[in-house]
């Protein structure tokens, strides 16, 4: 025989009712919902819960449990993985935005992967260096475009002298 389902919900079905309208998320809406039922008394047992929301009724008594012990806010956590560690440490990402900023560049990202590596040790793929300095540093390469050897510099700084800038 199984016990008696009997739980004490200690919002109040209006407090319920205004945080199920703010929910965004539809696990929280899930939960908000079947809190809700319980404290107005439509639903009696576990099963007949599983069955409106159609979970599994281990769900269930997991989600009461979890309101038990941890009240409201731990029903309603949101849990986060942690994620894969970082490739290029913050020391690394501050002097590569640095020698961004010198005027003289990189002429490519396999150079800037190079740079890293000498510099910091930092052994990183080609498309991490690409993604790294394009997207999250928002910076483009920047080189000179190629000069010939041939022109004359007196006449290139004569010509910028007399020319009109608008």
């Amino acid at each position: 025989m199984s016990r008696p389902f009997k739980i004490e919900i200690a919002e109040s079905e209006e407090e319920l009712k205004k945080r199920l309208q703010t929910a965004n998320l539809g696990n929280q809406k899930e939960k908000l919902i079947m809190l809700w039922w319980i404290k107005s008394g439509q639903v009696k047992e576990q099963k007949e819960i599983g069955k409106r929301l159609a979970r599994d009724i281990s769900t269930v008594t997991r989600w009461l449990q979890k309101y038990r012990n941890d009240g409201m806010s731990g029903l309603l956590e949101i849990k986060k993985a942690p994620g894969a560690k970082r490739k290029i440490h913050d020391a690394a990402i501050t002097a590569l935005q640095d020698e961004l900023k010198t005027g003289k560049g990189f002429s490519s990202y396999g150079a800037i992967g190079e740079w890293l590596k000498k510099e910091h040790g930092l052994d990183i793929e080609y498309g991490t260096v690409y993604a790294w300095v394009r997207y999250r540093l928002g910076a483009k390469l920047k080189v000179p475009r190629p000069q010939s050897y041939k022109q004359d510099e007196e006449l290139v700084s004569e010509f910028k002298k007399n020319s009109v800038s608008f």
